[in-house]
């Protein structure tokens, strides 16, 4: 196994170099996409950052929904009828955070919250037409950041990048929850 990270590790250095020079990012970039053992996560990382904080900034300020809140409605403007678990679980935010978001979102009239009539101690939560108003009103600025982002790539690498995306997302339960150093050490 270790030759085989060696010899990728090899690979996306030698690609690296040509990569950097010709893209002309600047030399701490290029450090860290070309030299560096974690380059999937400064990857993943750096392209969110890109996309969250400009878009996440703009709908607070429109519509003053801090990220949680709207990462709760973005979910319902995307399948309605979801329990707070499953939006936690699929936003990677902690459930204290949902629900917390959830309420200020109840308390303004843009979701409600119904008893789930499968399971009466449950609740599921459905989008107002408020909701579905800032949904799609934010819809399309969403799209067009990402299009920007993904416009260096010809419409079949845009198609390998989001089916190797969604394997590794496909894959994440089989990741360890927690980081085990001494687990590692041996």
């Amino acid at each position: 196994m270790q030759l085989e990270i060696s010899s990728f590790d090899a690979l996306l250095k030698q690609g690296g170099k040509a990569a950097a020079g010709n893209h002309g990012v600047d030399d701490l970039v290029s450090v860290k996409l070309w030299q560096n053992p974690c380059w999937l996560s400064f990857r993943i990382n750096f392209l969110a950052l890109l996309f969250n904080e400009p878009i996440y900034r703009w709908i607070e300020k429109e519509y003053g929904l801090a990220r949680p809140e709207f990462v709760v409605l973005y979910s319902l403007g995307l399948s309605d009828g979801l329990t707070a678990s499953a939006i936690s679980s699929s936003s990677g935010f902690p459930k204290n955070t949902m629900s917390r978001a959830i309420q200020k979102l109840i308390d303004k009239n843009i979701i409600r919250r119904e008893v789930d009539a499968a399971d009466l101690r449950s609740f599921v939560l459905y989008i107002t037409d408020e909701g579905r108003r800032i949904v799609d009103e934010t819809m399309q600025p969403m799209v067009e950041r990402e299009k920007v982002m993904l416009s260096g790539l010809t419409p079949a690498e845009k198609l390998m990048l989001s089916e190797l995306l969604a394997k590794v997302v496909v894959d994440s339960p089989n990741w360890p929850p927690m980081i085990n150093i001494e687990e590692n050490e041996q």
